[in-house]
């Protein structure tokens, strides 16, 4: 089996000189979420135009942020992509993880600004941050479902936190879907993998389509380190479906809506048979899944219908359904199919 080693990245944008309408860079940025909607692009009928990167970066440059962040042990650098024209601006949680100073920096200026962390969500990797501005320009999201393997697309990122612009990578959507377990605590569902070259500096920063639309935030690479295999151009970004998503549970959790995950209460494990799914290794006592009927050696291959690919997958469904949630959980048992229902319990604190 490849060892994939998810290696995150931080990330910057093209610098843009564009004139802002600002408040004071030494204001204390609200840490409430706004109030204000997020640009999202109607579904297209039409083909994307070949892709000119020159006139994407112009379009989504004036759209993203550098972000340093300061701790104790040091500071590092990452990007965010403003979504709000009053200041809320979305990075990857990884960026501003144990961070006690967020600034940003603007395209088109030298000075950093304030900002305050309103909300994060450490299991998805994303974070909403807030800045004291108003005009800015946001960045407009494509359609959830309108990205398809073989589209030509661009990442744009402080690459090595080298001086200067960002630097500017093209590619294609190479794979759609995909979900990896970055961690223990880090299930990421929904990404879109791309072949642009995305380094170290480019976490959080926007994966674009040919009219400059964000198709996901850019969030980690794999790189294998087992001997006798390799991996090269694997880039994720966490899809734009995600996101939005994503912001609205930040936006609710800010406001005092703390998210419950769903608990089934399996072990699994990776199949060793190269077929598809999650296998059931343990069966917590009196759990959902227990007074369901599931039982260990069970492969789990869809939920509601959405079908399991591996043991992330399963994780991921589970976790964004809460407690209370009925779900239909298909099974094979012994070569033979097999449904049962659960009702998602609160998952227990650890």
């Amino acid at each position: 089996m490849i060892l994939l080693v998810l290696t995150a990245w931080m990330a910057g944008l093209l610098g843009a000189v564009v004139g802002y309408q600002l408040a004071d860079r030494g204001s204390t940025p609200d840490r409430r979420a706004t109030t204000l909607g997020i640009a999202v692009e109607a579904p297209r009928e039409t083909e994307l135009p070949a892709l000119d990167v020159a006139a994407v970066a112009a379009v989504i440059a004036p759209s993203v942020v550098a972000i340093q962040a300061i701790s104790d042990s040091g500071s590092s650098v990452g990007t965010g992509v403003v979504i709000t024209s009053d200041g809320e601006i979305i990075t990857n949680a990884h960026v501003v993880d144990g961070a006690d100073t967020i600034n940003v920096r603007l395209a088109g200026e030298t000075e950093p600004r304030q900002a305050r962390l309103v909300a994060a969500d450490v299991s998805r990797d994303l974070a909403l941050l807030r800045i004291d501005a108003t005009g800015l320009p946001a960045a407009t999201f494509a359609a959830a479902d309108d990205v398809r393997v073989g589209d030509e697309v661009v990442a744009v990122g402080y690459a090595l936190d080298l001086d200067g612009d960002p630097s500017v990578t093209r590619g294609i959507v190479s794979a759609l879907d995909r979900t990896l377990n970055t961690s223990e605590s880090v299930v990421l569902t929904g990404l879109v993998q791309t072949d642009a070259a995305i380094s170290s500096g480019n976490s959080g920063g926007p994966l674009v389509n040919a009219l400059g639309q964000v198709l996901g935030i850019n969030t980690l690479v794999a790189d294998s380190q087992q001997p006798g295999t390799a991996a090269n151009n694997l880039g994720f970004a966490i899809s734009a479906k995600e996101v939005l998503a994503g912001i609205d549970r930040l936006r609710a959790e800010a406001a005092g809506d703390t998210p419950v995950a769903g608990f089934l209460g399996v072990g699994l494990a990776a199949r060793s048979d190269g077929g598809s799914g999650a296998q059931v290794t343990d069966v917590v006592p009196d759990s959902p899944a227990d007074q369901a009927g599931v039982q260990v050696g069970d492969v789990v291959v869809a939920v509601d219908e959405q079908p399991i690919d591996g043991q992330a997958a399963l994780v991921a469904v589970i976790r964004d359904r809460g407690p209370g949630v009925e779900v239909s959980i298909e099974l094979v048992r012994d070569g033979q199919p097999l449904t049962v229902t659960a009702t998602l319990a609160e998952r227990p604190a650890e």
